[in-house]
């Protein structure tokens, strides 16, 4: 059987704002489940996502418990809009499903399904913390990220720019760069400093240039999206100019996308969202791309409780991950679907339990879900 919701929820990490996201069950006739999590972000996104669902229910239903027989009866249905968009998100929540179902199935963990974790001391990846800037006040926001850190003994922290409330960030240059001076003074030496240029956000890249050279005295670890997704002569320049790490790759849909930009030798971090890029089928097969070129890969795990684990799962077994992500502020996603997921400290390793590692309250996602649909 198949099931499939939109929910809606509030993101701390981004000044309150709703986002929205589709999860996927899926359940065998042993009654064995798995879950899985489209990162869709935007309404019409995540219901665009429900109709491709709707259209692939009946290919799905009648499967066996296995991520390729799913990702290969979505790609022959949807030849014609496959590759992205709805199909990607579509695809992404199914496969990740279809991984936590079939590890369930075999009483095992997804990691050991893809080989068991080789990061660090073998078991383990140091923590992040990523979320938005908001406040206006400089030194507020400064002294609020360095606090972040602190209390779940991150080793950095990464900032989201061009976000709701009053930052500002990513306007005036010389605010920006005092904004760099303040951070890394509120910082450890030893912290990483990260800035993560939202979309909204449009430098030239001469304007980029002269921004990640006014930011590279206080020891910027890498830049996020200066450029946005697609810019390669644009990061040719930047790359030449600095040798803070350049990162982006978020917003590619496919594994495809990722060689693409490998190809261009500008991206030095290339951030992947399992439940954007085709599940976690589409991050394996990126991430052999990846360790081939000698780049680091990052997961983007900024929603639920399942893009969250799947990234994780993924992150543990490639030795191109060098540090994961984690929100400090909770989202509902994960207080009310999986609240026995705590903020780690210092460390992720791999969930315990059989699956992806999280048990999704059920209740709570019908509860929050504005559209749902079942099949089979």
């Amino acid at each position: 059987a198949l099931e499939y919701w939109v929910v809606p929820y509030a993101e701390p990490n981004d000044h309150g704002s709703t986002r929205y996201s589709v999860f996927v069950h899926l359940r065998d006739s042993s009654g064995a489940s798995g879950w899985g999590e489209a990162v869709t972000i935007f309404e019409e996104a995540a219901r665009s996502t429900m109709a491709v669902l709707d259209g692939w229910a009946s290919l799905v239903t009648g499967l066996d418990a296995d991520p390729a027989a799913v990702r290969d009866a979505g790609y022959a249905h949807s030849w014609w809009y496959a590759g992205g968009g709805s199909a990607a998100f579509a695809l992404s929540a199914l496969d990740i499903a279809a991984w936590d179902l079939a590890a369930r199935v075999q009483e095992r963990t997804v990691v050991d399904l893809l080989g068991g974790p080789v990061n660090g001391d073998g078991t383990t990846l140091p923590i992040i913390v990523s979320t938005h800037a908001f406040y206006e006040d400089l030194d507020h926001q400064s002294e609020f990220l360095a606090n972040c850190v602190t209390d779940i003994a991150a080793a950095g922290v990464k900032v989201g720019w061009g976000k709701k409330g009053g930052a500002g960030l990513g306007v005036d240059a010389a605010r920006d760069e005092l904004f760099a001076k303040k951070l890394r003074g509120a910082l450890a030496p030893e912290s990483l400093m990260i800035f993560d240029i939202g979309a909204r956000i449009r430098w030239s890249p001469q304007e980029a240039i002269d921004r990640v050279a006014a930011f590279t005295p206080h020891d910027l670890y890498w830049i996020e999206e200066p450029l946005g997704a697609d810019d390669p002569e644009g990061y040719r320049l930047l790359k030449d100019s600095t040798s803070v790490l350049i990162a982006y790759g978020e917003r590619e849909w496919t594994a495809n996308g990722v060689r693409r930009i490998l190809s261009t030798g500008t991206v030095d971090v290339v951030g992947i969202d399992a439940g954007r890029a085709e599940g976690i089928t589409g991050f394996v097969d990126a991430v052999g791309s990846i360790e081939s070129a000698s780049k680091q890969v990052n997961a983007h795990a900024f929603a639920g409780p399942s893009s969250y684990a799947a990234g994780l799962a993924v992150s543990l077994t490639t030795t191109a991950c060098q540090q994961f992500e984690v929100a400090p502020l909770r989202n509902e996603l994960m207080t009310q679907l999986a609240p026995g997921l705590e903020v780690p400290h210092a460390h992720v390793s791999a969930l315990p339990g059989h699956g992806l590692g999280v048990e999704i309250d059920r209740r709570a996602v019908e509860r929050l879900a504005v559209m749902s649909s079942l099949a089979g």
